[in-house]
């Protein structure tokens, strides 16, 4: 970054007196709780981040320095966890998306699946729909993420949640809505996978890509 680019002096001065103003704020919210959804809370905690984000950034730019903060991306933020401290039960939520790119391919494979099943009255292979069960009765969804081009469909975006409980859920308790439930207070971790982040690497400049090299490179002591 050039010269006349740089912060000022002042402007990562008063970055830094917003990053203690935020933590004032936040430490209030949380002293003044009114439960463990208070949005107070919520609201102070990504006003804090936002505050320590700019003033690591402005830090760098500035003095060559970073800061022992971690910054979560926009695309990884979660909301403050509030769940139990020492789970007893926690919930695995997969979503993975596939579009229908080659239909023949399916309805080849659900056919196969039909005549070695030998089952001659069905006629589900005929159809996407009844296609598309065939091959999620017959394979594991992993097998199938594993295979999905075989099978004519092709990745979108898919999530992993590790949502922690205080107890196992009873057998049958929560099938008839298995996701009615899903607290992203109680994620302990996700994992996303999205061509949208390809996307945002595409559209960097060769300038933000070198900056962006140069980032990665720095020592492993020296974590942004």
């Amino acid at each position: 970054m050039s010269d006349a680019a740089q912060p000022t002096a002042a402007e990562v001065r008063a970055a830094a007196e917003a990053v203690k103003t935020a933590i004032d704020r936040h430490l209030a919210a949380v002293e003044s709780r009114s439960g463990e959804d208070d949005p107070a809370v919520y609201e102070a905690f990504n006003q804090l981040a936002a505050a320590a984000e700019t003033y690591d950034e402005l830090l760098y730019d500035r003095h060559d320095e970073v800061t022992p903060f971690e910054i979560p991306g926009a695309e990884e933020a979660l909301p403050p966890y509030t769940g139990p401290e020492e789970p007893h039960g926690l919930s695995v939520l997969i979503r993975r998306d596939y579009a229908v790119v080659e239909p023949q391919r399916l309805l080849a494979h659900a056919q196969r699946i039909e005549a070695a099943d030998d089952d001659e009255g069905s006629e589900a292979s005929g159809t996407v729909h009844g296609a598309l069960g065939l091959l999620f009765g017959e394979y594991e969804p992993d097998e199938i993420a594993s295979r999905h081009k075989e099978f004519g469909l092709e990745e979108g975006d898919s999530t992993l949640w590790v949502t922690a409980s205080d107890e196992p859920a009873d057998p049958g308790e929560w099938l008839e809505a298995p996701f009615e439930q899903a607290d992203p207070q109680r994620v302990v971790c996700r994992f996303d996978v999205s061509a949208v982040f390809d996307d945002e690497e595409d559209d960097l400049d060769d300038e933000d890509l070198v900056d962006a090299l140069d980032e990665d490179l720095e020592p492993l002591d020296a974590e942004r």
